[in-house]
């Protein structure tokens, strides 16, 4: 399955590993720095003209991207059926 991640591109579900929310994540220094080091090394990949509001790793053939999207974090997990899959898994509540 593919997940359409915004202006033509789209990556398998296998490949992604995690979807993150621009606003939280960027709080964190580690992600901070995280982030810097996927720019310095060309592995950020912009896939809006807007400002972002998530952004996804994904690792295909070895090699991790950060796509940067303007697609909400919710809509893309519920996109990729993660939302899904979480909820059927998690025990229920009594």
């Amino acid at each position: 399955m593919y997940l359409h991640l915004g202006a033509d591109t789209v990556v398998r579900t296998a490949d992604v590993l995690a979807i993150l929310d621009m606003d939280n994540a960027t709080i964190s220094k580690i992600t901070k720095e995280y982030l810097n080091h996927a720019q310095k090394q060309n592995r950020v990949v912009n896939v809006t003209n807007d400002i972002p509001k998530s952004f996804v790793v994904a690792v295909h053939n070895g090699q991790t991207t950060v796509y940067l999207s303007q697609i909400s974090p919710a809509t893309l997990k519920r996109r990729a059926g993660f939302i899904g899959q979480m909820q059927k898994g998690a025990p229920k509540q009594s």
